[in-house]
């Protein structure tokens, strides 16, 4: 295998509003839980059903954390783009090791954007640790307009 891939990509809603922790460097980070559903109907009953999954996502960003505190609420829907990573770490009752699987928004390749609903009011959130604008054209703020909106032709 030449290379690989580790891209999530979730829209959903968030179960509960964020919580922010301070790391032990002084930095923050921000956690999100987020709900993605799926129904379908049932061939043999007709009935229909949904699945939810929940999924942690934890923001590292310390500008990126400060909007997610200030405008996010239980209940927005969210577009994140992250990376999935498993961390262990050790239950302080038991002694046991635990695993956590958890979204990581953090460097260039990630995002987070508001879709409205719930108590956001929509706009994005670009997750760019580089003084450069971000990896895709498409996602960088555009310069206002200052033609007209006619055709010129």
């Amino acid at each position: 295998m030449a290379g690989s891939l580790n891209k999530v990509l979730l829209i959903g809603r968030l179960g509960a509003d964020p919580e922010i922790k301070q790391m032990s460097n002084g930095k923050s980070l921000a956690t999100l839980s987020l709900a993605t559903s799926q129904s379908w109907k049932d061939k043999a009953t007709g009935e229909k059903k949904e699945k939810t999954e929940w999924h942690r996502i934890v923001v590292f960003n310390e500008g990126l954390v400060n909007v997610v505190q200030q405008y996010l609420k239980k209940g927005a829907q969210i577009y994140v783009e992250g990376q999935i990573t498993t961390r262990k770490w050790k239950d302080e009752q038991s002694g046991q090791d635990k695993y956590s699987t958890e979204i990581v928004i953090q460097g260039y390749n990630s995002s987070l954007t508001m879709l409205g609903g719930g108590n956001t009011g929509g706009g994005g959130i670009q997750n760019d640790n580089s003084q450069a604008a971000t990896s895709n054209p498409d996602d960088s703020p555009q310069a206002p307009n200052d033609m007209d909106d006619e055709i010129p032709f």
